[in-house]
């Protein structure tokens, strides 16, 4: 029935002439050029305009132009912006989403879908509590730790490490528990705090790394895939709901189309930017993953305390990880 319904969707506005859009939508998102950001939201424009005929048209505007991520996170529910790449910074929306902030929880981008297809209703409720609506997830990735101070094997290489995070608080008690300093910082502004030595080093991607050029200004990148954050292509509840159902069929079948086309992305930049990081200069290590894991239970612990049903969002994601 979806299917049909959305064939019937692109057929109709496929007879419209592809002239000046009817309707332009504005997507802001914090990415760099040539980061999987860029790259996800361009896609799901291109999608949109074609499936649309030309009568929607996407707007993209890139490397925080239209705000940084708490910016963006307000003018969609003003309307100032149609649609927004959040990752981390959901998990101060809603306790919620600090699921993803558990370290290791989630193993890989097969298991991150049983988790979408098992639990969407979960996260969606909590965004629709909070004034907006998940258009379709895409990815951040696995993130990893660069600095300026030493190679980081284990939790107690991190002692005293000024480290750059993202707003949410379970990355920050994350890595105060593996002994770093940690300082929550929008991403526009970590290239110069690294660069003038605020802050050490930071965690992120190799997409996000690269594309920042975070490898010109740290000297070691340690691999510890320590979380891996999707990022969510996020509208405003109220606003979305002002367009047709055709309408919003179409963006949310574009949302689904750019997930598939972001993994794949995703999985090839994995390979390809480790390279461009390594050719900078960057002393690469792989860290102690167990040691890692080791020192992550206290922050299971907390969640599981602090979050209303934290124990079994961590059992059912974990479960969710052991099937095949």
């Amino acid at each position: 029935m979806k299917k049909t319904l959305i064939a019937a969707v692109v057929a109709s506005f496929a007879a419209v002439p592809a002239t000046a859009a009817d309707t332009t939508l504005k997507f802001g998102h914090v990415g760099a050029p040539g980061s999987l950001f860029e790259a996800t939201v361009n896609h799901y424009a291109a999608c949109v305009g074609d499936k649309s005929g030309g009568s929607v048209e996407v707007q993209t505007f890139g490397s925080s132009q239209l705000g940084k991520d708490k910016e963006l996170l307000q003018k969609l529910k003003l309307g100032q912006v149609d649609f927004a790449l959040p990752s981390s910074v959901m998990s101060s929306v809603d306790s919620v989403f600090g699921i993803f902030e558990m370290p290791y929880i989630i193993k890989d981008r097969d298991h991150m879908r049983r988790v979408q297809d098992a639990m969407m209703d979960t996260f969606q409720g909590a965004a629709n509590d909070n004034g907006y609506h998940i258009v379709g997830l895409a990815e951040n990735g696995f993130r990893n730790i660069t600095n300026n101070i030493r190679p980081i094997n284990t939790p107690e290489d991190l002692q005293g490490v000024k480290l750059r995070t993202p707003n949410g608080e379970w990355r920050v008690k994350m890595f105060k528990q593996y002994g770093a300093n940690p300082t929550p910082m929008a991403f526009s502004d970590v290239f110069t705090a690294l660069q003038t030595g605020v802050i050490d080093g930071q965690e992120n991607p190799y997409a996000q790394i690269a594309s920042a050029k975070f490898q010109e200004v740290q000297k070691y990148l340690s691999i510890t895939g320590h979380v891996y954050t999707p990022a969510y292509i996020l509208a405003s509840e109220k606003h979305f709901g002002k367009h047709s159902e055709e309408v919003q069929a179409m963006l949310s079948d574009c949302a689904a189309e750019t997930q598939t086309f972001t993994y794949e992305k995703a999985a090839e930049l994995e390979t390809e930017l480790l390279g461009v990081i390594k050719d900078a200069g960057v002393e690469v290590n792989e860290a102690d993953k167990d040691a890692f894991i080791s020192a992550s239970k206290p922050i299971y612990e907390a969640f599981a305390a602090e979050v209303d049903g934290g124990q079994e969002m961590i059992d059912k994601v974990l479960a969710l990880g052991n099937a095949s």
